[in-house]
């Protein structure tokens, strides 16, 4: 009797404890459980620890709680400036409330993955190439906001989503390639200018400087000797003054072409300089075959004057007029 009494207990006691085996669930701490008994949803979410079920009758499911990480695959599209883009994004959720995350939609994770594609395509549809490229912030918002709407009934909820790439077509690369290099060399060249007008402005003060201190220039010159000195060359170069070429070109000249570079005087007959007018007795004496007149037409002196039309036809008394003209002025 005694032995089936223990034979009893053994087995009973076997039977508890397949019983609690298969009855208890374990739920982490990152989890929560949901009870289905007979297919209804039973009692509250269930804890993390130690949680036991009617085996057999209750069907325990378990929903984490942790953010996931979701790749979007990459999307292709037409952008509102009419270019191709292909465009893959992330998206970072969680469940909050694991009930409504397994009764109202069949697979969260699915279904929130579908939901991100189809955003990022109206997304990419909506803007513009610039905006895709650099003004993600305002993108990444509209789209966690375009899937967060119907996400908050399947209880789960958007924490961000990111744009991680936009790859641009190959010729549109090389266009903006030429457009950046455009722009860099259009920035280079002014900054070169402006330098140049700076440095114009300090030379120009600097020239203003040695003109007023002509020892200026000699220092200077002293210091270019010293500073090509100082590199060890084998080679000397020395700055002559432009004006020393000028004068040594000038004395290199012939006597003739210095001559000819001289301003000319202005023309016109030599005046000769009288010291007393009382030197001035008598015209200047012309000698020649016009000298010696015969008959009435003869000059005796310079008081005798033709008078009338034979001052005007002897060209011999004309020509005695002349010098004496030119000594009474």
């Amino acid at each position: 009797m005694l032995e089936e009494l223990l034979t009893a207990a053994v087995a009973a006691g076997s039977a508890g404890l397949v019983y609690l085996a298969s009855a208890a669930r374990v739920v982490k701490q990152y989890e929560r459980g949901v009870v289905f008994r007979l297919g209804r949803l039973h009692g509250d979410v269930r804890r993390p620890g130690l949680n036991l079920v009617v085996p057999g009758i209750d069907r325990l499911r378990k929903v984490t709680l942790q953010i996931v990480t979701m790749p979007v695959p990459a999307q292709e599209g037409i952008t509102r400036d009419n270019v191709t883009v292909r465009v893959d994004a992330v998206v970072y959720f969680k469940v909050v409330d694991p009930a409504a995350a397994i009764v109202n939609v069949e697979d969260y994770r699915f279904a929130v993955s579908q939901m991100a594609q189809t955003s990022l395509r109206s997304i990419i549809g909506k803007s513009e190439l610039d905006d895709l490229l650099s003004n993600r912030e305002k993108l990444n918002q509209g789209l966690e906001l375009m899937i967060d709407s119907p996400a908050v009934e399947w209880g789960v909820t958007i924490d961000r989503v990111e744009i991680k790439d936009v790859s641009l077509p190959d010729t549109m690369k090389r266009s903006m390639a030429r457009q950046a290099e455009a722009d860099r060399e259009r920035r280079a060249r002014l900054i070169n200018a402006d330098a140049e007008y700076q440095a114009s402005k300090k030379l120009a003060q600097a020239a203003r400087q040695m003109a007023d201190t002509p020892s200026a220039l000699q220092l200077r010159l002293l210091q270019t000797v010293m500073a090509v000195a100082a590199e060890k060359n084998s080679t000397l170069v020395l700055p002559i003054p432009v004006e020393l070429l000028r004068f040594l070109e000038r004395g290199a000249q012939p006597p003739a072409e210095r001559a000819a570079a001289r301003p000319e005087r202005a023309s016109g007959p030599p005046e000769r300089a009288l010291s007393d007018p009382e030197q001035v007795t008598e015209p200047e004496q012309i000698t020649g075959p016009e000298q010696t007149l015969t008959g009435p037409e003869q000059i005796t002196g310079p008081e005798q004057v033709l008078t009338g039309p034979e001052r005007a036809a002897d060209p011999r008394a004309r020509a005695l007029e002349e010098p004496r003209h030119a000594v009474e002025r």
